[in-house]
């Protein structure tokens, strides 16, 4: 470890030391006006599927105290939403078609002072357990767009993208990795991937009045992807003009038979390539929400360390705070250990600077009184918001503890104004 990160992480453990001392009052502010942080809920898409579910979601949210719903419209390459670009979600076939998901969440939500914030799958956009059964789902248009491993690139090499075996193989291969991948995934490093996400997103924000857009899933599985033909191609075609003519032909002559030739030779730039181009999607996409409404927040969940994220995940987010790319950064931080939580916490605060973070918890696997703990020490570390995951979970008897939001409430956002329930 060198001096720099030591130091760091030194800072890292004094914070979270000191802000742990430090008494709690926003809870008590906000029994007597509304709130100045983001109290948010990660709403899965089953949330949405019924005009009867979305009124409970937005009175459930209101009533317990939150004040930002972050629904999420484009779950699986598919639209919560009326769509125009993707298919409409098979889960909305029993609604009639005028049904608008999140139509529906916003006209509920203005009357309530619910903010709301489409919730964008960027790259993953398949299940590879049940494909899309829409024929024109992204995956059945575009194979050649998704992310390919590296333990399966000289295979798919060999068959023609427009093949049913392109598909079926890397959706049996995906099947047998579940613990480390969870589906199917489109890659920033394909051009025409690139356009139609941004497209999506544009469409999104020209049409809904969203508060936000928030992105989640912009990386890659692992590192040991994108491997795909499209990806070395163009690794190949930006780096090779730069080298020196003895270095390009003893390259060229190994890729003649070896598909990896170019990142197994050039393995820092193969890492960078590849970590630039997420980042410049990001960038694609906050313009196209700002170009589209400007008073519009853009968001990104991401793996907590942020070390972790940039090494296995090829998802840079410390830079994408640095350079405005996004406008919060949402830390997953999901660890049930209430110290791990709060080192993610106060580093997430410490790389963030000046920008926003909101502390994603994961309610999920914590108890009531745990996820109030977690709320205190993230309001400690002097967070601008906190983001509970996920609202379906916490309101399901099979699942939850009963009354789990109102005991949250309770505990962390202390009593509401009289008015409030009116408003």
């Amino acid at each position: 470890m060198n001096t720099e990160r030591r130091l760091r992480g030194a800072g890292v453990l004094a914070a979270v030391a000191l802000a742990l001392c430090a008494p709690d009052t926003r809870a008590v502010r906000a029994s007597t006006s509304e709130p100045d942080e983001v109290r948010a809920l990660w709403v899965l898409r089953t949330s949405l599927a019924s005009p009867g579910s979305v009124r409970t979601l937005v009175q459930s949210a209101r009533s317990h105290g939150f004040n930002t719903l972050l629904v999420q419209v484009r779950g699986r390459g598919d639209a919560y939403y009326q769509p125009r670009l993707e298919p409409r979600a098979a889960e909305l076939s029993r609604q009639p078609e005028s049904f608008d998901p999140l139509a529906a969440v916003l006209e509920e939500a203005r009357p309530a002072r619910l903010k709301v914030h489409a919730w964008v799958n960027v790259n993953f956009v398949s299940s590879a357990v049940d494909l899309p059964g829409a024929r024109e789902h992204l995956v059945h248009r575009h194979p050649d767009w998704l992310m390919v491993p590296r333990e399966l690139a000289q295979e798919l090499a060999a068959i023609d993208p427009d093949s049913p075996a392109y598909l079926g193989k890397l959706a049996r291969w995906t099947r047998t990795q579940s613990a480390g991948v969870e589906g199917l995934y489109t890659s920033p490093l394909a051009s025409g991937a690139v356009e139609h996400t941004v497209a999506v997103v544009r469409d999104l924000a020209r049409r809904y009045r969203v508060d936000g857009v928030h992105l989640d899933y912009a990386r890659y599985p692992s590192e040991r992807f994108d491997y795909s033909r499209t990806a070395i191609r163009g690794f190949t075609a930006a780096i090779r003009p730069a080298l020196p003519a003895a270095v390009r032909q003893r390259t060229d002559a190994l890729a003649r038979d070896d598909l990896f030739a170019y990142p197994d030779a050039f393995p820092a730039e193969w890492r960078r390539f590849r970590t630039d181009r997420m980042s410049a999607l990001v960038r694609r996409l906050r313009d196209a929400v700002k170009q589209e409404r400007p008073e519009a927040a853009v968001t990104a969940a991401a793996a907590p360390d942020v070390q972790e994220a940039r090494e296995h995940r090829l998802q840079d987010w410390g830079r994408w705070l640095d350079e405005g790319l996004i406008d919060a950064i949402c830390p997953m931080a999901y660890a049930p250990e209430s110290a791990r939580f709060a080192e993610h916490i106060a580093s997430a605060r410490q790389i963030a600077g000046d920008r926003a973070v909101w502390a994603g918890i994961g309610a999920y696997r914590l108890t009531p009184t745990q996820t109030v703990d977690n709320i205190r020490t993230a309001r400690k570390l002097g967070v601008a918001g906190i983001v509970l995951f996920s609202y379906d979970s916490l309101i399901d008897p099979r699942t939850s503890a009963p009354d789990y939001l109102a005991t949250v409430a309770r505990g962390a956002f202390g009593p509401r104004p009289a008015s409030a329930g009116s408003r």
